[in-house]
């Protein structure tokens, strides 16, 4: 009782309630000297500690950020280098622009009436076609509201996305599913839905079952940073990590959850980044 009670103490000289609400204690310590000091929860990997301090998450750094090339477009480290194929540099530049093209056009149509939704891919083209190109076509592939160059990049005609946009007859899903819902079965891409982030529990299991047959394939799943907020997405990441699920997520960190900016969403940067540049 006594020590409770100096603990509480500390924990109200600390800067408050509200300044300690929510955030995480870590301590000063040493690695265990033997099996006796070792703690014996189970899965425990953590050390004992005589030290209480508390996390400021404006103090920790953030996870690093890995680029090839910088904002001229020169190798940083040669090592690093993919040395890709010409002929593939032009698939990617020509994937881009054909998807930045077909964005203009279906997004003028949607503001004119013809059409009765769109979300365009703009400032994310690279992220579609260097993700795309990293997978085997028979990977499966989750998508959010703006992959259409993962799509496009494994050959879906523009007739189809077209036909989709529309509703009408040439529509493989026949006008039942809103504008940019776009799937195909022979393309191993998932039909897309419309709740936030209930793709990223879908792809899991897929993944799951994947392994369970043995097969030698893979899941990726699309989302942003605001759908990483959701349940479903928290959920997702620990069976994925308990069941050891082949299946990767693919988080695209615009900065805004529609109009929530990522400072507000977490405690930290809480989003792993990647710089992409193709």
């Amino acid at each position: 009782m006594a020590a409770a009670l100096r603990t509480l103490q500390r924990l109200r000289a600390a800067a408050g309630w509200r300044a300690a609400w929510g955030r995480q204690v870590i301590r000063s310590g040493s690695e265990f000297t033997s099996l006796e000091e070792k703690p014996q929860f189970p899965g425990a990997s953590a050390v004992f500690v005589d030290s209480l301090e508390f996390i400021q998450p404006n103090v920790i750094s953030g996870i690093p950020i890995y680029r090839v090339m910088d904002r001229q477009g020169q190798i940083i480290n040669p090592s690093e280098d993919p040395n890709i194929p010409k002929e593939q540099v032009l698939k990617f530049y020509h994937t881009m622009t054909l998807l930045n093209t077909m964005d203009r056009i279906l997004y003028e149509s949607q503001r004119q009436g013809r059409i009765s939704f769109y979300m365009t891919n703009y400032g994310e083209e690279g992220t579609h076609v260097g993700s795309a190109a990293a997978l085997n076509d028979t990977d499966l592939v989750f998508g959010q509201y703006r992959e259409a160059g993962v799509l496009m990049y494994r050959g879906y005609p523009l007739d189809l996305f077209m036909a989709q946009c529309y509703g009408n007859a040439s529509d493989p899903s026949k006008g039942r599913q809103m504008p940019v819902h776009y799937g195909c079965k022979d393309l191993n891409f998932v039909t897309i839905s419309s709740p936030l982030a209930t793709q990223i529990p879908q792809a899991v299991g897929a993944a799951y079952a994947m392994k369970r047959e043995n097969a030698d394939r893979a899941v990726i799943c699309y989302f942003g940073e605001g759908a990483a907020s959701e349940g479903d997405a928290h959920a997702a990441f620990n069976f994925s990590a308990t069941l050891e699920c082949p299946v990767l997520f693919f988080c695209r960190n615009n900065g805004y959850a529609i109009s929530t900016p990522t400072s507000e969403q977490y405690r930290g940067d809480g989003i792993g980044e990647c710089d992409l540049r193709v």
